[in-house]
């Protein structure tokens, strides 16, 4: 009796054991023993295998960003000239901000419970200057916000002149122009302009990082020409400020500097010239200073004729002395008649023929 017992016991051990160990992933609920059933003293074998995976939602950090800065700056930026007065307010929009401040190295104002702060100065002593407005909440924490500050002053004076040279000009070679700005505040933001007349020939930007005074000269190389002869030259500074400033934009212009450009001579006379009959007889010559001029006539010196006629024909040979040396040129003169002479010739032929036919009725 006992025997049998033990065997059918053996046997349900033997039989769990191999269903856990050939279906590790499934799992049986087991029935409940019988009464006359004893649990056997033997651990529990868990099913072993690969844990299912298990996907996490990504966390949302909505909730963790911070809300914008409610502070509000006017004017936005502060453009003012040095020893002028300053004045800029700061206003918080929302109502759990319970402190509003600035934070300013010239004469910072007391923090105010209020919902908005003036800073003011009565004169502008510095020339690099910061300036930051703050609030503080007891939810979000505090927030500041930076008042950009440009401290200008207007150059003393702007100048040109050319670079080692005084006097006239001579064509087609090369000056140099400069341009002179004296102590002008803030330097990167100077523009200097060159103009000839009405026409402008370059325009520059200072590299200059200085907030200070300083003094800075601008060139530029210019070939004149003689149609130049008598241009004025001229440069403008020009303080490129935001638009808050009392003055936008800023300039100051130099003298007029007149130039006198030097050429010539030269002859603008073609090679065969018709003149009517009863007109003068010219060449143009140009060249500064004026060239002397002389004509030649069969090798004999002549004086063009201010009342050509016919035996003004010919050839004849111009001669020009100028500061740049001589020119001569051969001109060959014809001597035409008008279409007004040639109609009055016409009609007084006829008219006498008509009286010679009168006549001889």
């Amino acid at each position: 009796m006992h025997t049998s017992r033990w065997v059918r016991i053996t046997l349900l051990l033997l039989h769990l054991f191999g269903s856990a160990t050939s279906s590790p992933l499934s799992v049986h609920t087991p029935a409940p023993p019988l009464p006359s059933q004893i649990s056997p003293p033997f651990p529990t074998f868990l099913p072993s295998g690969p844990c299912p995976s298990i996907s996490i939602p990504p966390i949302r950090e909505d909730s963790a960003e911070r809300p914008p800065c409610p502070l509000t700056m006017s004017p936005s930026t502060l453009v003012v000239r040095f020893g002028d007065p300053v004045k800029a307010n700061c206003s918080v929009s929302r109502t759990e901000f319970s402190l509003l401040g600035w934070e300013v190295s010239l004469v910072a104002p007391e923090p105010t419970m209020e919902h908005y702060l003036v800073w003011s100065v009565d004169n502008m002593t510095e020339w690099s200057i910061s300036a930051v407005c703050y609030a503080v909440s007891n939810l979000d924490g505090s927030c500041q916000l930076p008042l950009p500050v440009i401290v200008y002053k207007p150059p003393d004076s702007v100048s040109i002149s050319f670079v080692n040279h005084t006097g006239p000009l001579f064509e087609h070679h090369q000056y140099t122009l400069q341009c002179t700005v004296q102590d002008v505040a803030p330097a990167r933001n100077l523009v200097v302009t060159f103009y000839r007349d009405q026409t402008r020939l370059s325009r520059l930007r200072s590299a200059m990082m200085e907030k200070t005074p300083v003094t800075e000269v601008f060139t530029l190389d210019v070939q004149p020409r003689r149609e130049d002869d008598g241009a004025l030259y001229w440069c403008e500074a020009e303080l490129q400020l935001q638009p808050g400033g009392p003055q936008w934009p800023l300039t100051v212009t130099s003298q007029k500097l007149p130039a006198a450009v030097l050429f010539g001579p030269q002859l603008l006379c073609p090679a065969k010239l018709q003149v009517r009959m009863g007109e003068s007889l010219h060449c143009e010559v140009q060249g500064n200073p004026k060239p002397s001029v002389i004509w030649l006539k069969d090798g004999r010196l002549v004086v063009p004729p201010t009342h050509s006629m016919m035996e003004h024909a010919g050839k004849y040979t111009v001669l020009a002395t100028g500061l740049f040396g001589q020119r001569n040129l051969t001109v060959e003169v014809e001597v035409i008649t008008s279409r007004g002479t040639a109609r009055l010739c016409k009609r007084h032929f006829l008219f006498a023929t008509l009286l010679l036919l009168t006549w001889n009725l």
